[in-house]
């Protein structure tokens, strides 16, 4: 019986993480931007980055950092190769420029695997299962079902209606995607319709990529809040304790 491991070897091209820690972190709060503030006596970022580092099915490593954080993103990436990309305005734009950088240097069918360093407990068979279901397919995303009742309202004021809550889903990184493919569904927006872009998965489905869906995981949380901070920050103590 192949094993994710097993199918993620399967194919000659290289998948190469496309890790996004440029953003300024507002939310949280703090002179440090939230990926790089020290949780357990390590950077945030280091938590995604030493779960890439450890599989084998991912050759590279491409880092959109500002320059005065990147040797401290550095400091936990092991037996990979790894570069620097230039953050952009928007969180899509900092995407495009990892992008650019990465096709002088890789194949157009190499599989791109973006994910936010403000994710730092994603899982490695989380990785492998976003790799695995883009076989076959432009990319996959994974995806966690909707819980709450979706109410719709045209003026912000009464409910004009309801969202089929079975047909909607909460997505969540890393999003894998052909490289060239998604580099050219990014490129095509510039300048101004890139700015509008809210997802990472947006201008893969605008040019009609063939995107997979996943299941996600809930322990997979994005560190948006200080809330979300103080969860992680709980959630490293109680596995320090129990060592």
């Amino acid at each position: 019986m192949q094993t994710n491991r097993d199918l993620a070897l399967e194919e000659d091209s290289m998948n190469i993480a496309l890790i996004l820690a440029g953003g300024s972190g507002t939310r949280v709060g703090g002179a440090v931007p939230k990926q790089y503030r020290r949780v357990g006596g390590r950077p945030v970022i280091s938590y995604c980055l030493e779960t890439f580092s450890r599989l084998e099915e991912i050759g590279h490593i491409q880092i959109v950092a500002e320059e005065q954080w990147r040797s401290l993103a550095a400091e936990s990436i092991r037996g990979k190769t790894y570069d620097f990309s230039k953050p952009g305005m928007t969180r899509q734009l900092s995407i495009f420029s990892g992008l650019r950088d990465l096709m002088g240097t890789f194949e157009g069918d190499d599989l791109v695997v973006i994910h936010d360093a403000a994710r730092p407990l994603v899982s490695g068979k989380q990785i492998l299962d976003c790799i695995n279901g883009a076989r076959g397919h432009d990319g996959a995303m994974p995806v966690l079902p909707v819980k709450d009742t979706l109410y719709v309202s045209d003026s912000g004021e009464r409910v004009s209606g309801l969202l089929d809550r079975g047909r909607i889903y909460a997505g969540q990184s890393p999003e894998c995607f052909a490289l060239g493919l998604y580099y050219e569904a990014n490129r095509v927006l510039l300048p101004e319709r890139i700015l509008r872009v809210s997802g990472s998965t947006e201008p893969a489905v605008m040019a009609g990529m063939d995107i997979a869906l996943v299941k996600g995981d809930e322990d997979n949380y994005k560190i948006t809040t200080e809330k979300d901070m103080e969860r992680f920050c709980n959630e490293v103590e109680r596995n320090e304790t129990r060592r």
